[in-house]
């Protein structure tokens, strides 16, 4: 299916000037780059390192870390911020957890982060797919560290949340596990930013993960689109209300032309100050600056 571009004013985009030298990163690759590449690559596998466009992407992979993306690379959602390809899947490979476990160990792992794309067209979000990746990660190496970055589970989060906790308690090992959801943006900017979601039922997401035993719950926002400094500390009040113990602050970078237009470039101090307030909220894990994505340094 060919991807859905959405489409906007161009016209009222900001004169935000250039990019900022702090926005820059090296593209020198480091000694692991090759070996996660072709890693990631025999296997034929996703990661939301390429298909977002992540800027972190050689930093990370010269360090030998990846964020496997399940489920396919097509989204059955159009965020007006993601460069992941929007449409209709025709995907599913239920061999999929096996290769992703076959990489994280060939890789030498101890920490792996699962993510995906929304898959609404299933009855189970793509639930049973993480489960099962999960099962084997841990069957593996048993005290791998697991962080998972699920969608909203749309319609059935009940249930979803039970099919991976389940497998948790199954797999062998340390059951410890972070889970994350991000709310991306500050509600106002819903209908634009992220659209097909709804802030409340991603804050309860959160709240049903954080009550899990041995889950710590994890978000992400992204800043430069619109919001205010005040939508911020209420959207970091309300994340610690739900019991999110770990968050990620970061600029956001426009994938392309036909995505949202950047409204502001946010600088160093200003995610410096932003990592005191969420400090004073009580977070117990903080990454905040411009190029921080919600799998950025996990491991740490």
């Amino acid at each position: 299916m060919a991807k859905v571009i959405p489409v906007f004013d161009h016209s009222s985009q900001p004169n935000v000037g250039r990019m900022p030298i702090w926005i820059r990163q090296p593209l020198s690759a480091g000694d692991h780059y090759g070996q996660t590449a072709q890693a990631v690559s025999s296997q034929q596998l996703n990661t939301v390192c390429v298909e977002a466009h992540c800027p972190n992407r050689q930093e990370c992979w010269s360090r030998g870390t990846a964020t496997f993306m399940l489920l396919g690379d097509t989204c059955t959602r159009a965020c007006g911020f993601c460069a992941v390809k929007t449409g209709k899947p025709d995907w599913f490979d239920t061999d999929e957890p096996r290769r992703v476990a076959e990489a994280a160990l060939n890789m030498g792992l101890d920490y792996v982060v699962l993510t995906c794309v929304n898959r609404d067209d299933l009855p189970d979000g793509g639930a049973k797919i993480f489960a099962d990746t999960l099962r084997l990660l841990r069957r593996g190496k048993a005290d791998m560290g697991l962080e998972l970055l699920t969608s909203d589970y749309f319609r059935c989060q009940e249930p979803a949340i039970e099919v991976i906790y389940q497998a948790l308690q199954q797999a062998d090992g340390d059951s410890r596990m972070v889970w994350g959801h991000n709310v991306e943006t500050v509600p106002s900017l819903y209908k634009t930013v992220r659209k097909g979601a709804d802030y409340q039922r991603s804050l309860d997401l959160l709240h049903k993960a954080a009550l899990l035993p041995g889950v710590e719950s994890k978000s992400s926002i992204m800043l430069g689109v619109g919001e205010s400094h005040r939508e911020v500390i209420q959207v970091l009040k309300d994340l610690r209300a739900a019991g999110v113990e770990r968050v990620a602050i970061g600029q956001y970078l426009r994938p392309s032309k036909y995505h949202l237009p950047v409204q502001r470039y946010l600088s160093p101090a200003e995610f410096d100050e932003y990592a005191k307030q969420a400090a004073q909220l009580g977070f117990g894990w903080i990454k905040s600056g411009p190029l921080v994505r919600s799998s950025y340094h996990a491991e740490e």
